[in-house]
């Protein structure tokens, strides 16, 4: 037992010491993002005056507005800003292949990953939205505390080699935020966007990738080995791979493509030596435009 707690303490503080630096690295980003105030522009109930538009068949005398329609000779109906709240669920792969980089200059894809989802939460929080994590630890709320929630989760890593989205916990009509490398089986996948379209849940499914994923820059003799070490392969002629290797990409994103198409949702690609500033501003216009689909 001694031995167990002298291994897990370790590892328990290294974790901890990690959640400050990750959220203000967050905060940060959010901040070189300006948005303006987060607002989806529909009628509806709410405080917030949004247009004045003509009376139509159907509507009844208790909505016009007789003040402004004193001022001219039709009669309109006062809107206001649809302002409910909608719930936006997360998921980051935890898995072992996320933890690749190909050079100490650049983030491994999982710290990219989780930056990006911690950020994009920041905005939506700020915006009044709740979010939360796929799955049932956490559900999704509002505010700060939800924030510090988020920052734990974000950090638990697995030592599976490739992960499948756990998409438990769905709200029906809500969003989602898939964030992978999704260089393992898509069949987990393909379930995972087929039961969130059944309950109305559109969303993005976000794919980081290292540059020497894309660029497959190897030579020679080479040995490629999973991150959770579970799988090894051993070549003389590296570069003999690469145009198999390049192919085989180009299909996997081209799956995933077309299986978002299919289901109503957006595919995205980032890589971990680009801006990160420029992928939080993309996931947060994608996301916004899943809210008005």
């Amino acid at each position: 037992m001694e031995e167990t707690v002298h291994t897990l303490r370790p590892r328990a503080e290294a974790e901890a010491a990690r959640l400050p630096p990750l959220l203000a690295r967050a905060e940060h980003l959010a901040g070189t993002v300006l948005l303006g105030e987060h607002g989806r522009r529909r009628a509806g109930q709410g405080d917030d005056f949004w247009q004045y538009r003509p009376v139509q068949q159907g509507d009844s005398r208790r909505m016009i507005d007789w003040r402004r329609s004193a001022r001219s000779d039709a009669q309109f109906v006062r809107q206001r800003e649809w302002q409910i709240a909608q719930s936006v669920m997360l998921w980051v792969d935890p898995a072992a292949s996320m933890r690749f980089s190909s050079d100490k200059g650049l983030p491994d894809k999982a710290d990219r990953a989780r930056l990006l989802a911690l950020a994009i939460s920041v905005l939506l929080l700020r915006g009044g939205e709740r979010v939360g994590m796929t799955g049932t630890a956490l559900p999704p709320r509002r505010g700060q505390a939800q924030l510090a929630r988020l920052t734990q989760a974000l950090t638990l890593d697995s030592e599976e080699d490739y992960a499948s989205p756990d998409m438990a916990g769905l709200v029906p009509h809500g969003r989602a935020l898939l964030i992978s490398d999704f260089m393992g089986d898509l069949a987990g996948l393909r379930a995972a966007l087929t039961k969130a379209a059944d309950r109305g849940v559109r969303g993005v499914v976000y794919q980081v990738l290292d540059p020497a994923e894309e660029a497959f820059p190897y030579r020679g003799r080479t040995i490629f080995e999973s991150m959770g070490g579970t799988l090894a392969h051993e070549t003389l002629k590296a570069n003999d791979l690469r145009d198999r290797y390049l192919e085989r990409l180009a299909e996997r994103k081209a799956e995933l493509a077309a299986l978002c198409a299919a289901t109503g949702w957006r595919h995205g690609l980032h890589h971990t030596g680009d801006s990160a500033q420029s992928a939080l501003l993309w996931l947060y216009r994608a996301i916004d435009k899943g809210a008005s689909a």
